[in-house]
């Protein structure tokens, strides 16, 4: 109870003054002339009880120094916290005693501080015609005098530049936690004449006698009439015109004109001089900056920036930071990064597989399992041979596009080391995801070259792992005569090779087991996440020949090795076959002599024939009943 009482008591001992004993300003009355004098209070809740009363006898006191009338100053009253009240507009009252009654019955707002908001208004509603204004044609000085004891809660800048423009002449008075910054973007120049600061509200007096002090001036600026263009500046009795700066006087000492500081004489800049009203800058070409004095300019040094991320060395041009490569090295597209100079891409190297550039000369290579032939340029291949190959390839999306790219050139590596030909090697390719696509079957490329071309071409199809319907797809159609593939009768060896790199969405047991029933030898070539299990499923017997792994694609080349063995029919499937056309007379020759053979021991069985049963039948019946012959004869025996 005693803390509130010590608390209210400047309010207790301010109340019970005498009005006349409370905020005096000393000195008669003074005749403005005719004035527009709006106060903006803030009554926030930052404002205390006593400081509040302490505001209102400022503003009683004031009015008492004031010529108050129709005619001559007109005064016009708000207050504002987060929201603006009239308290008495310029129209309201022409008697100093019915404003003050005004004044005393004023509560506060009490809540935030939307100084912006309330100079909006002042300067919309308060300075309006309607609200007791003088029109602007009567050039009668608008003045406003904004009180506050904090920080705005909203933008004062942009809308006190409004009002300035329109003609109000703002004076800021900030007391105790005022915000200067604030006080100084709502004032009208000069500031330190239109800023004020105190350190409380018992202080506000002190404004109060340096306002009375500015009004009572004689200002024949004020009064109109003077015809300056930019600026009137009074003096007892009498003024002068003066120009922003940047500007002079013209010969009528009214009006003004621009300067242009670069061309009244030298600055020293070392590129450009850049004239701007009252003053003047250097500005350096593109490619260069201003050095500390502010006058002579440097080249950019854009690579002590750091950010160039050159592989070799940076170099600054006006355009900024190029990389260049040391020697015998060249600049990559990506204009950072280098490699060794390729003299394989500026001659003629004549090398059937790749050539590698060797500081200013340069080797052939062969693909892994081949070797470079006498010639230096050429490469080895498999012994001639016989091979059906269909490549079934995963597509799924778990491979992603720059793996399946690795995969690509995993299968051009296997070509390389074929011998493909009509008569020799077929290869055919099938991608499979959720569904299954022949990119090109086994009859359709009879050179290396086109087969890899072909296989570059191919485009990665994304989306599930369905093995077990593209093990499906070979079986049924890509060994197929319609396909490409040679008849069983010539005994061309037919060979699988699936590559994959997950678990099958689908059953793969049926169709792995019908693929190996049907003379196909699997191989299973596993990639990461590439099930085992499965693998040696597909794969023929035994899996340690017929399945390979690697753990990721970047590694897989070291597969190569294994495959060359197992497919290639130098070493693997189908090496010493010979194939030959049935119509050759060799061919003609061993068929007739296995024909005689086989009747001769039916005769000897007892087995009734006649000869002229194989007079109208074909070639490959007549092969077909022959070997049904010999399987008789097996039989008896």
């Amino acid at each position: 109870m005693r803390g509130l009482l010590y608390s209210l008591l400047p309010l207790l001992l301010l109340l019970l003054q005498p009005w006349e004993t409370q905020l005096q300003f000393a000195g008669p009355r003074c005749s403005t002339g005719p004035l527009d004098l709006v106060f903006v209070i803030d009554s926030s809740r930052s404002v205390r009880p006593f400081e509040f009363e302490t505001m209102r006898q400022f503003l009683v006191g004031l009015l008492r120094s004031l010529d108050v009338g129709p005619n001559a100053t007109r005064v016009g009253v708000i207050q504002y916290s987060s929201q603006v009240q009239s308290v008495f507009p310029l129209r309201a009252f022409s008697r100093r005693e019915d404003m003050e009654r005004a004044i005393r019955a004023l509560v506060p707002l009490a809540q935030g501080t939307m100084t912006g908001l309330a100079i909006q208004y002042a300067m919309n509603v308060a300075f309006s015609v309607a609200e007791g204004a003088r029109p602007p044609e009567a050039r009668v000085p608008r003045v406003a005098v904004i009180v506050t004891d904090g920080r705005p809660q909203d933008r004062v800048a942009e809308v006190a530049a409004q009002a300035r423009a329109r003609g109000i002449e703002i004076y800021a008075v900030g007391v105790q936690r005022a915000d200067v910054g604030s006080l100084r973007a709502m004032a009208s120049p000069p500031l330190n004449e239109h800023v004020f600061l105190v350190e409380s509200f018992d202080l506000i007096q002190e404004f109060g006698r340096q306002f009375q002090g500015r009004l009572c001036r004689k200002d024949l600026c004020a009064q109109g009439g003077h015809g300056c263009q930019h600026q009137c500046v009074s003096a007892p009795g009498t003024f002068h015109c003066a120009c922003n700066p940047g500007y002079q006087l013209a010969a009528d000492n009214k009006s003004c004109v621009a300067l242009d500081l670069c061309t009244e004489r030298d600055r020293g800049c070392g590129h450009h001089c850049v004239s701007i009203p009252g003053s003047y800058f250097c500005r350096c070409r593109a490619g260069f900056v201003l050095r500390q004095d502010q006058r002579s300019c440097r080249a950019i040094d854009h690579c002590s920036f750091g950010n160039h991320s050159c592989q070799h060395d940076c170099v600054s041009t006006f355009g900024g930071p190029q990389c260049r490569c040391r020697e015998g090295y060249d600049l990559l597209p990506d204009g950072r990064n280098c490699q060794a100079r390729d003299l394989c891409n500026g001659v003629d190297h004549g090398c059937e597989f790749q050539c590698v550039s060797e500081g200013f000369s340069y080797r052939c290579m062969c693909p892994e399992g081949r070797q470079l032939q006498a010639d230096g340029k050429s490469c080895s291949r498999c012994r001639e041979g016989h091979v059906d190959l269909v490549l079934l390839v995963d597509g799924s999306k778990s491979v992603r596009p720059q793996n399946f790219e690795l995969v690509k050139r995993f299968v051009n590596q296997i070509v390389d080391f074929l011998d493909v030909s009509p008569e020799g090697t077929r290869v055919g390719l099938v991608q499979f995801s959720s569904r299954v696509r022949t990119e090109f079957p086994l009859g359709r490329y009879g050179t290396a070259a086109e087969v890899k071309q072909a296989v570059l071409a191919v485009e990665y199809m994304e989306r599930g792992t369905m093995t077990g319907l593209a093990l499906r797809h070979m079986v049924e159609h890509s060994f197929s005569e319609a396909q490409g593939a040679r008849p069983r009768a010539l005994n061309v060896p037919r060979v699988g090779l699936v590559f994959t790199d997950g678990r099958s969405q689908d059953n793969i047991s049926v169709w792995a087991a019908r693929a190996k029933e049907e003379g196909i030898v699997m191989y299973a070539v596993g990639v990461g996440k590439a099930v085992e299990e499965e693998l040696r499923e597909i794969a023929s017997e035994p899996a340690e020949l017929h399945v390979s792994y690697s753990p990721d694609f970047s590694t897989m080349t070291h597969l190569l090795e294994n495959l060359k063995g197992s497919i290639c029919p130098e070493e693997g499937i189908g090496a010493g076959t010979e194939l030959r056309s049935p119509c050759e007379c060799e061919s003609l020759v061993e068929f007739q002599g296995r024909t005689l053979g086989a009747l001769e021991s039916l005769s000897q069985k007892h087995i009734l024939w006649s000869p002229g049963v194989f007079l109208n039948l074909s070639l490959a019946q007549l092969t077909a009943r022959l070997e049904d012959l010999e399987n008789q004869l097996a039989t008896q025996k």
